[in-house]
């Protein structure tokens, strides 16, 4: 088991320093210095595009263990699986599939600190190869909240990750947002170039606690103290029973996405 931390130039921001033993720092410019197309193409070609749309349509009424054996058939270990580490609902499912799993969390320098330990939880429970991906700015560049702090630290650095990927493992709901009602289960993004497999689309969030009781999962320490969509601690607050659960991104503001799935 080892975390792999990548930075996409020397700078090691402040607060990202935490290189225990084993840990592995590599370069994400050097991994990605041969791209896959000169000119990433924005649509698969016909007989790709076929096939997504009909394994979209095979795999609407699938469970999700079905959704990612047809993902790691597919793709292998051309799939990246991408994790906030609000919870391992995804993990525990790819897991069952490929224990091998590509797992990335993207450190914008502002997690909380009870996300961090909650990864570290996760990744020892399912002996994860886990990647940390941050961001090339320091955190006085852009910090948190501002105007281009999402794109800089989340959506860049994961564009450089699903560089050397086909396909892109997610955790998106139709329930999360309006923007996300109409997800499919698979289809290609044609700003990432990847396929795109979300094998929890149709899932409630009733849905996902009746999974979590179910295979007993770790929760997220700050969920006991009302925090359930939990992304940057500047930017994160707890909501109140009944509330939607991403009523507390952003609070104030808004905005309801931060670039990754749009």
């Amino acid at each position: 088991m080892e975390t792999v931390r990548y930075q996409l130039n020397p700078v090691d921001p402040v607060g990202c320093t935490r290189r225990g033993a084993g840990t592995i720092v590599r370069s994400v410019v050097e991994r990605v210095a041969e791209p896959r197309s000169a000119v990433p193409a924005d649509s698969p070609d016909l007989a790709l595009a076929s096939e997504l749309d009909q394994a979209s349509r095979r795999l609407e009424a699938a469970s999700p263990v079905e959704v990612l054996t047809w993902a790691f058939e597919r793709f292998g270990r051309d799939a990246v699986l991408t994790s906030s580490f609000q919870d391992c609902v995804l993990i525990d499912l790819a897991v069952q599939v490929d224990p091998g799993v590509r797992v990335v969390f993207l450190d914008t320098g502002y997690p909380f600190p009870e996300t961090l330990a909650y990864m570290r939880h996760v990744q020892e429970r399912y002996g994860l190869d886990l990647e940390v991906v941050v961001p090339a700015i320091p955190l006085d560049d852009r910090p948190c909240g501002s105007p281009g702090c999402c794109e800089a630290r989340k959506v860049t650095p994961l564009d450089t990750v699903l560089a050397g990927a086909r396909a892109w493992l997610t955790g998106v709901k139709r329930v999360d947002t309006p923007e996300r009602a109409n997800a499919p289960v698979v289809a290609w993004d044609a700003k990432k170039h990847v396929v795109k497999v979300n094998p929890i689309v149709a899932w409630t969030e009733d849905d996902v606690e009746a999974f979590v009781v179910q295979r007993d999962l770790p929760r997220h320490p700050l969920n006991a103290v009302g925090y359930f969509s939990i992304g940057c601690a500047p930017t994160t607050r707890p909501v109140t029973a009944g509330q939607d659960p991403r009523a507390g991104r952003w609070p104030g503001s808004v905005k309801t996405e931060c670039g990754l799935h749009l």
